[in-house]
Order: structure tokens, then sequence, then C-alpha cells
């Protein structure tokens, strides 16, 4: 064989799949391979040349997130195969988990909320406090603890938002309508956090009463809505089933001049959390689609409720908008990445993860205070399994990371600043966002990888879990799901490292876990009233007892 020892993971993978050999792994795996061939058992194998998709069920009718049943099942194409070896299975041992002291460490990330609004938006003193806490309970649980920072695209809100709306006097006509010496005219409010929401990347704009604005009905928003009718006024889009993401809305807004664009939630948790209304909620923006951003215009979703009001007393009434929103854009901020590292006998690493930014508008306590409480508790566990236990055969990592709600700016950053280290040494990425599960709603989480071998053995261990734990196995299903490679959902922290490890063909290995029954995403109502610690424990001890088997046997 020609020497192979400088070759690129493309190349090795590529000589791997001439031979028929599976083509998974990082560097050092795909190295390994070409000088040890598998054999024709392990050649066969379903699933490890990446193509074709492999679903094991441990509770085949729980229910979970409607994004997640597009995102997985829908794009596992094709149907169900079962995927059961005929190896022993190993005797796995189960971890520790303790999730009083979980909740604890999300109550702790809650309480560093921005005090009027409740979030710890990336680049601002909430997430930097945030990060400096979660590092202290690396160093804490005993290990190594850093933080990296990273300048990234983000919004800066620079004022409390306005939304309100006019009706004149009518008596006389005033000098400033609905202004003081309009003495007749009567002001509604609407407020903040519950009745609207800044959307992401939204600009700066002021309307006053006296510019009689006009706000115009676009319908679904649709790149078939006029919507030049709206330019220099502002355009009113309803969120329906229908509707155009963020992204598009807003790149419309700006090749129309629109003032400002007022989306209308008429599609997500409706009537769930406020009887007969749809609570407002954030979203983002892609930033890359953006030759410039749209300075000057701004961007919010408002409640059903607020929608109809607008409409049948502003677009089809006499009263007047009043808005002030003042966002800067276009500019970047730092945000932090906190880790705490298990060096082990080896530089291959185990890496578990969860965002610990959240929206501007939300305490965050579901998304992703349960995830990060969760790798904090894991920190826990595995710190004092280093003490008792001594060195594991691989490096552990545990990290946090900020500027995900807008844009999955940390985990990428991070990525591409390791990217060689991760390249040959990443035995797999492990992500916690909102693996959290709300009971009184909802019974189920989703386990969910791109390599088979890995989600065989979250299979058997999950059903340990429920031979030991009998209470949690029947309160709370898991199913198991394997995606393809080139499948996996690009809508968490996971994705760079899948994605951008290498690109171009190579695709690194990562777990998710996500939650169901978190209808408060997003709003201000994900507080830790809905809190569910105990749900944690699934996914924590089953991803927890598959990286201890690695690393301890």
């Amino acid at each position: 064989m020609d020497d192979i020892s400088n070759w690129t993971v493309a190349q090795l993978k590529n000589e791997l799949k001439l031979r028929g050999y599976p083509v998974g792994g990082n560097k050092k795996e795909l190295f390994e391979r070409l000088h040890n061939p598998p054999n024709d058992q392990e050649k066969a194998k379903p699933g490890n040349d990446g193509y074709l998709t492999i679903i094991g069920y441990a509770f085949a009718n729980t229910p979970f997130m409607p994004y997640l049943v597009v995102s997985v099942l829908f794009m596992a194409g094709g149907g169900v195969i079962s995927y059961l070896t005929s190896e022993p299975i190993p005797d796995y041992e189960l971890i520790e988990f303790d999730t009083d002291r979980t909740r604890l460490f999300a109550q702790d990330l809650v309480d560093l909320g921005h005090p009027e609004w409740g979030g710890r938006m990336s680049g601002t003193i909430e997430e930097a406090a945030a990060a400096t806490s979660i590092k202290q309970n690396f160093t804490d649980a005993g290990m190594g603890a850093t933080i990296e920072t990273f300048n990234v695209p983000m919004f800066e809100i620079l004022a409390n938002p306005i939304l309100r709306m006019c009706q004149t006097g009518g008596i006389v006509p005033p000098f400033d309508p609905c202004g003081p010496s309009d003495l007749a005219s009567t002001i509604t409010e609407f407020t903040h956090l519950e009745q609207f929401v800044i959307q992401g990347y939204s600009g700066t704009q002021q309307i006053n009463f006296a510019q009689n604005i006009a706000v115009i009905d676009l319908g679904n928003g649709s790149e078939n809505e006029d919507w030049d009718s709206a330019s220099g006024n502002v355009g009113m889009v309803w969120a329906r089933g229908d509707v155009s993401g963020n992204t598009d809305l807003f790149l419309r807004a700006q090749e129309s001049d629109l003032f400002a664009l007022i989306l209308v939630n008429e599609k997500q948790n409706c009537d769930e959390l406020i009887s007969g209304d749809c609570v407002p909620f954030f979203k983002t923006v892609d930033v890359t689609r953006f030759e410039t951003m749209p300075a000057g215009i701004a961007f919010l979703m408002v409640s059903k409720t607020v929608g109809q009001t607008i409409s049948s007393e502003i677009i089809n009434g006499t009263q007047r908008l009043g808005l002030d929103v003042r966002v800067d854009n276009e500019g970047t901020r730092d945000i932090s990445v906190p880790c705490g590292v298990i060096p082990g006998s080896s530089d291959d690493m185990i890496i578990f993860g969860a965002h610990h930014d959240t929206v501007y508008n939300s305490p965050g306590a579901v998304d992703d205070s349960s995830g990060t409480a969760t790798v904090l508790e894991l920190a826990t566990q595995f710190g004092a399994l280093y003490n008792e236990l001594g060195t594991p055969e691989y490096t552990i990592k545990f990290c946090t990371w900020g500027g995900e709600e807008e844009g999955l700016f940390g985990s990428s950053a991070w990525v591409n600043a390791h990217q060689e280290e991760l390249r040959d040494h990443l035995r797999f990425y492990v992500n916690l966002d909102m693996n959290h599960v709300d009971v009184e709603r909802n019974n189920g989480v989703v386990l969910f990888g791109n390599n088979p071998d890995d989600m065989e053995h979250i299979f058997n261990i999950h059903s340990k879990f429920v031979e030991e734990y009998p209470v949690l196995g029947s309160t709370y299903g898991a199913q198991v799901l394997v995606v393809e490679s080139s499948d996996m959902p690009n809508n968490s922290d996971h994705a760079p490292f899948v994605y951008d490890i290498e690109p171009g063909g190579y695709y690194g290995k990562a777990i998710v876990c996500y939650g169901s029954g978190s209808m408060e995403y997003h709003t201000y109502l994900d507080t830790m009233d809905r809190f569910n610690e105990e749900s944690l424990a699934v996914s924590g001890i089953v991803l927890g007892s598959y990286a201890r088997w690695l690393a301890w046997g």
C-alpha cells in the first residue's frame, strides 16, 4: 500500500468507499480501518456507509416536538429498519444523577437573567455572567476550566421597545394629534414581552402618531403579496401554517423599503398558554443572506389578539400607530464558551454541550437552562468518577455555548478554532438542547445520532435504565433514532460538529437529545414554574452512562 500517513480525511474516505468499507469516524479511525480492514460481517453492516437509515425504538409511541418529526422522521426517508447485532450486550454501569442539584444549577442560571426581560442574550453582561458561573462550576467539579471568547455578528437592544396606538380626540383638530394638546385622545399601550417582542436583528425605527403612518395588510407575506404597497409604511404579515421564515420576510421588507414589519402569531402555542390567544415569541434571521442589515426597519411579532386589534382599529379603523424600537443590528459582540476537561490517556475526546444563552425575552428555564444544567450535573458526576476510577481512556470535555439563538455562533466559532483537533480526535459530540419533558403535556424524549454503533449502545443502555429505574422508565418514554449524516438537522449546536469540522464530505459524529412539551419556547413564560428536573435524568443517565462505559469500561 502507498504511504497514506499524509492523506487528508477526504482521501481516506474515498479509498475506503472504493473498497466498500465504512466511511464514518475521525481521521485516526479511518487510517486504522485501512490498515486493519473490517471483516465481511462488519463491511456489510447496515448503515456503516452512511447511506442507510436505521431506526430502533425504545418506545415507539412516544410523541415529541413537531419540528423534530419533520427534521428526523421525515428525513429518515424510507421505512424502519430494525437493527440489533448478535453480539452480547455489554454490562453497562449506570451513572448517578442528582436531580435536586440539577434544578439548582438551572435556577442559578435563570437568576442571572436580565432584570426586566429575563433573558441571557448573547453578548450581554448576563450571558458573560452565566459563562463565568459555569466555568466556576467546572472548577468546583475538580477539572481544568477555561473561557474562550469570540467576536461575532450580534444585535444590541438599546432601549425598552414601545408599541401603541392612539385614537385622536376629534373635537377640535389639535396641533399635535394624540399629543399633549389632543386632550380627548385615547392611547392604548401594548405590553412588551406579553403582547409583542422584537425579532432577531430588528433595526431602529421611531413612528410618531402625528406621522399617521399606514399599516398595510400583506396576508401571509409571500412573494406574491404586494410588498411595494407598504413602501414607506408598516407591513403586517399573518404567521399561519404557510408563512415564510423570518429571513425571507425581512429581506422582502428591505427590498420594498418598509418602515417596520409586524408579524402576527397565529401559528404557535395558540390557546395553549393563554386562552384565546397566541403568545408572541422570538425568532432570528440568517445574517449571511443579507449584504447589509436593514438598519432602519423595526421587526416585531405580536400576539394574535394584538394583530386583530391593529387590523380592526388601524388598518380598517381611524386609530394611529406609534412605535419606538432602538436596536443596533450592524455590529459585533463578544460571546463566551466555557469548557471543563478531564484529561484522558489519549487525545481522543467525547464532548458534552448545551447552550447557556437564551433569547432576550425569556428566562429560558427549559431553553436551554435544562440542557446546561444537565451538562453541569454530568460534569459533577464525571469529576467524582475521575477521582474514584482514575484517568479515563478518552479525554472528556464539557462545554456550553453562547450565540446559539442568533445563529449557532458560539459552537461554530469554537469548532472552527479547534478544527484540526476535532478532525483527528473527536469520538462524538453530545448535544443537550431542551432535553426536558413537561409530563403534564407529554412524556417523551428523542435520542438521535448519525452513527449506528453508538445508537445501538444507547438503545441497550436505555433498556437497562428502564430496568433499574422502573418508575422513571414508565413515566418517560424514549425514541432512539439513527439519522443519515447528511440529514442531521441544522437547528442546534451539534450541526457544526457534524458539518464544519472538515467541509467536503466529512461528517463528524453527534448524538442529540430533544425533549417535548415546551410550549413556552422563546416566550416570557419559559420560567422555572414548569421546570421538571426529574425528566433530565433520562438523557443524563443514558448518555452519561455510555460515555462512562467508553471511558472506563
